[in-house]
């Protein structure tokens, strides 16, 4: 057995997807109903599948496996849930509050009626302590020990699993609150502690007590994952390396993301928009839009300049994480999004999800509710003998009964209710696109939309024409795209520190030493075997005086050994703001917020993706033909596999291409080229010349949906 693989497993919130990748490329995917109550037990499952199609025992593969990156959404849904840890929250005294004051401001400031965020610390709970770092890190108060394990014993009486510590000013000074942890770990061993000087050592309380806090509420619940995950997989024979994928894009080892628990709440999608930019990067594309709709969510983000935003701006489930993480729009719109009239009796689809149990009408699982993959079927979208799942084929029947009864409460027939099912999602994902470009001031009609996920190529190219895109690209692996983009993405370590008020920090020395700092912290981090393959990216969170918020800039191609280099910085800044907001102040004065170094260790990864053979193909035929709900009638289309298409094809809509796992609809007058890699690269028809929601109105009574 000398192929050797590496694997990529995304757990989501309907699918669990896996992907074996060899040395030169060649894939094998799978996919399996994920398990909400135990994830792990969804892997190993998926993993047996996945030997299968090696033609291999499950040990057996994992015993060639050098490998395996995870992507998982337990973090996600405790903090959605509420189902985390019983946390304790150590601070100065006087300060219990600051996780319930928040920023001072509601999420609908507006709203009067608006009931506050409830803390995921309870009061109680929460325990000042005698001791004071001021802001330029100076000792004002020493730590009041005694004090502090009084507080720690009352804790340990409540029985809480984790200890959130946060200090003020710590991250000038993190003396105390390193000490208060190792008093902790003496007096609750066992408990879960997370220190904000480790968590985030960064200027601006709400926002470093509330990842912290929400760091300890996820970190015993992905710790326990993690034990069982790594016990099922050792107990299946595999001994090799185990990296989770984090928020950034980065991935670690499974040590690091119990540590930092709170890097793992994006972690399933930051595989997606890893993979989205590999793909661009194969394409050749500059600017791409990465459109990823599944069973439970889609998820949007943006590739502008070849480059992928990342944000401290996060929040989740009403909860601030001030991590960094790649900039991705996540909204309530999937396959298995149902359909249901609202407390004011609109028609409206998602955010509630039939999820993998019971999922949706048609997987004969136990639900009846219709979902978006109902209306699909019933519209002649989806073949219910080619789309597997763990009870067999699709239920037609039992999708046509979950919308007959929406059907029912609409006064409107079957079809046209599933036409508006399938209308209104696209419509609601096209604001999502919006929402990620035109309110950036980026004009998405210049951009590539990239269509992943199982269920996006049924809509892709309908949302694309919503929001005037051109050009709609269809990667073979879409189904499985965060999976294999797990594979490609590198060891990441990312180290922080602020430096506001401090004048020196822009002059050359003093910026150099910041940089340096953290690049031998970060360092220190990252594995031996990867320190001759790493590389350091640098950036920095700016301002002008007068303002309250900064922006992050890039410093990347500034040398920070130069004469010069704090100009070259601050001239990076102003440039940077007059490409957000239009203008830049050259003669203001500016303030250095935060420097940031991320040390990158490349991954062995082998060629991730290998082009097609380009003999040239034989004419491509329709393997059948199908009736479609279009416009208001039913309409023959060719339906094509994808696994036979091959470089130098090319074909028209309307047609429907099927690959196992996934299926593009192509409208009238749609061209689709295959790319070397065996893609769809789809060229939409213009506006005007295809079938139009003005005239599938003239049709059906669209205006009662």
């Amino acid at each position: 057995m000398s192929t050797r693989y590496k694997i990529g497993i995304d757990v989501g919130g309907t699918f669990t997807d896996l992907v074996a990748m060899d040395a030169v490329g060649q894939t094998t995917i799978c996919k399996t109903l994920s398990t909400p109550h135990d994830q792990s037990l969804g892997v190993i499952e998926g993993l047996g599948l996945l030997a299968e199609r090696l033609g291999l025992t499950a040990a057996e593969m994992l015993e060639c496996t050098d490998r395996i990156v995870h992507g998982t959404t337990v973090a996600t849904n405790a903090l959605l849930e509420r189902k985390g840890a019983k946390v304790g929250l150590l601070t100065t005294q006087g300060h219990l509050d600051v996780i319930e004051m928040r920023e001072g401001l509601k999420p609908e400031r507006y709203n009067l009626l608006m009931a506050p965020p409830e803390p995921l610390v309870p009061r109680d709970l929460r325990r000042g302590v005698p001791e004071r770092i001021g802001f330029d890190g100076a000792v004002m108060t020493p730590l009041d020990v005694a004090a502090l394990k009084q507080e720690i014993a009352f804790l340990a009486e409540q029985q809480v699993e984790a200890v959130a510590i946060c200090f003020l000013h710590a991250y000038r000074n993190p003396q105390h609150e390193q000490q208060a942890a190792d008093i902790v770990r003496q007096m609750m061993p066992g408990v879960y502690v997370s220190v904000s000087s480790d968590v985030l050592p960064q200027i601006k309380e709400y926002e470093r007590f509330s990842t912290t806090t929400v760091n300890a509420y996820i970190g015993p619940v992905v710790s326990k994952y993690m034990t069982r995950l790594t016990g099922r997989l050792s107990g299946a024979g595999y001994d090799g390396a185990l990296y989770i994928i984090l928020s950034h894009g980065g991935i670690a080892p499974v040590e690091d993301a119990i540590r930092l628990a709170a890097g793992t709440c994006l972690s399933g999608p930051a595989g997606g928009i890893a993979g989205a930019k590999c793909c661009a990067d194969i394409l050749g594309a500059q600017n791409v839009i990465p459109f990823d709709m599944g069973g439970t969510s889609t998820e949007i983000s943006l590739i502008s300049n070849g480059e992928v935003a990342l944000t401290t701006e996060r929040g989740l489930a009403g909860e601030r994480i001030a991590l960094r993480s790649y900039d991705i729009l996540s909204i309530g719109a999937g396959g298995g999004s149902i359909a249901h009239l609202d407390s004011v009796g609109s028609f409206t689809v998602g955010p509630q999800s039939a999820g993998a149990a019971p999922g949706p009408a048609c997987y004969g699982k136990g639900g009846a509710d219709a979902t978006v993959t109902d209306s699909n079927l019933v519209l002649g979208y989806l073949d219910e003998t080619a789309f597997a799942t763990d009870t067999g084929g699709l239920d037609r029947a039992a999708s046509e009964t979950a919308i007959d009864a929406l059907a029912d409460k609409l006064g409107l027939d079957r079809m046209t209710t599933a036409q508006g099912i399938h209308r209104l999602i696209n419509v609601k994902m096209a604001d999502g696109i919006r929402l990620m470009t035109l309110r950036r001031g980026v004009d998405p009609r210049q951009f590539t939309l990239l269509s992943f996920g199982g269920a996006a190529g049924l809509h892709a190219v309908e949302v694309a024409r919503e929001i005037g895109i051109s050009r709609v690209v269809v990667p073979t692996v879409a189904s499985v795209l965060s999976a294999w983009g797990m594979l490609a993405s590198d060891l990441r370590y990312e180290m922080s520190r602020s430096s506001v008020g401090d004048r020196t920090a822009l002059e050359d020395d003093g910026l150099r030493a910041l940089f340096h700092v953290l690049e031998e912290q970060a360092k220190a981090r990252l594995p031996e075997t990867y320190s001759n393959s790493s590389r350091i990216e640098r950036s920095a969170d700016m301002r002008y005086g007068e303002q309250i918020f900064e922006i992050g800039v890039s410093l990347d191609g500034i040398d920070i050994e130069a004469p010069g280099v704090s100009a070259a910085v601050q001239d990076r800044f102003h440039r940077r703001h007059e490409e957000l907001y239009t203008y830049c102040s050259p003669d203001q004065e500016v303030d250095l917020v935060n420097v940031r170094v991320a040390v990158v260790g490349a991954v062995e990864r082998g060629a991730i993706a290998s082009p097609l053979d380009d003999t040239p193909k034989g004419p491509l035929t329709p393997m059948r033909h199908t009736s479609v709900y279009i416009g208001g009638h039913q309409t023959r289309v060719p339906v094509y596999a994808m696994s036979d298409l091959g470089p130098g094809h090319s074909l028209s809509g309307p047609a429907l291409v099927v690959a196992e796992t996934t299926t593009v609809m192509l409208h009238a007058e749609d061209k689709a080229s295959v790319t070397p890699h065996g893609w769809l690269d789809v060229a939409l028809a213009p506006s005007g010349h295809h079938t139009t929601v003005e005239e599938m109105s003239e049709t059906q009574p669209a205006t009662a949906i």
